[in-house]
């Protein structure tokens, strides 16, 4: 006899050799107790460390409360955010042309963009903060021309004592070696033959790369792109090297110096930063779910338990109701 093949609806039971059908299984939820005691007493230790800093003086609610809307603080906000989306722009800008420095066949540029992040890279960001914040006294004016001759014009680099100026290109520049690596990393995430294919169809390299490559390897960009804003959002407060001392973490301890409250305006300085960094991770999750979207579209129906498992029927195979064997 030959083996049944007939494929039948996966939503049935199947029946038992008396012609009844069973009795559906009856799921119980696994618990979890540990996990309710444990959530319980972090809740606890939370309270109680809420109500413990509200009676200690030293924090100094009050002036919290004074200075938190201070229109000095909300200027250096200002400046902050500046700061941060300025240099941002230009690293991401930067670090895109070294990430293809870096993926060029020309050992010469390769070797430029690697030395680059070498550099930048192997040195902590306030020792380049200060040594930008000095490089218009060890190079007032630079020549530009033919070396060991007088063919060529000098440039005047009195803007390099302008210290915000110098803040964000300290910054950008530092910020552009990490951003090299990101955007390298998420374009070699892209599988060659997506180019071929792209090649194959009468596309430009230009095509290419705006409407293959780089959608896909945004998805891969994004997250630690979202990473690296937050994070520079918070380096901002490593200007005072150059010195700059406009943005919040400078002018919150101006006032701190003058009011004797330190902690008071560290509270309200962390809590701007609070602010922009909850609003810069929401951003940011929407944009993940832009660039992923697809990504999880594989994810079986859950009120289709033939796709529980994730799992298709092979063509001509017996599903998940067929007894096999033969009739």
């Amino acid at each position: 006899m030959s083996q049944s093949n007939t494929a039948r609806p996966a939503t049935g039971s199947v029946p038992s050799p008396g012609g009844t059908r069973p009795e559906p299984i009856k799921a119980i939820k696994l618990r979890h107790p540990w996990r309710i005691v444990f959530a319980a007493i972090l809740i606890l230790l939370l309270v109680w460390f809420i109500v413990d800093a509200s009676q200690r003086d030293a924090y100094g609610w009050q002036y919290v409360g004074k200075y938190v809307f201070d229109r000095r603080i909300s200027a250096a906000a200002l400046v902050t955010l500046q700061l941060t989306i300025y240099s941002m722009i230009i690293g991401v800008v930067l670090g895109l042309v070294l990430a293809v420095m870096r993926l060029s066949p020309n050992p010469v540029v390769k070797s430029v963009a690697w030395l680059y992040l070498w550099i930048f890279r192997g040195t902590p960001v306030y020792v380049q903060l200060v040594f930008w914040g000095l490089f218009s006294l060890i190079y007032p004016q630079v020549f530009l021309g033919v070396p060991w001759t007088q063919v060529g014009f000098d440039l005047n680099l009195g803007f390099m004592q302008n210290a915000f100026v110098i803040a964000i290109i300290g910054l950008a520049l530092n910020e552009a070696a990490y951003m090299a690596e990101i955007v390298r990393a998420g374009l070699l995430s892209v599988d060659e033959g997506q180019e071929e294919a792209a090649t194959a169809l009468g596309m430009s390299w230009w095509q290419t790369m705006t409407r293959i490559v780089i959608p896909q390897a945004m998805r891969v960009i994004i997250p630690p792109t979202g990473n690296e804003v937050i994070s520079m959002l918070k380096t901002t407060s490593l200007v005072a090297a150059i010195p700059l001392t406009t943005d919040l973490y400078g002018v919150a301890r101006d006032i701190s110096a003058v009011t004797y409250t330190p902690i008071p305006l560290l509270i309200v300085a962390s809590l701007w930063y609070l602010l922009f960094t909850s609003l810069l991770m929401v951003g940011q999750y929407f944009l993940e779910k832009r660039f992923s979207r697809g990504v999880n579209a594989r994810r079986p129906d859950r009120n289709d338990p033939a796709l529980a498992t994730g799992a298709l029927p092979a063509a001509g195979a017996p599903d998940g109701n067929d007894l096999g064997g033969k009739g």
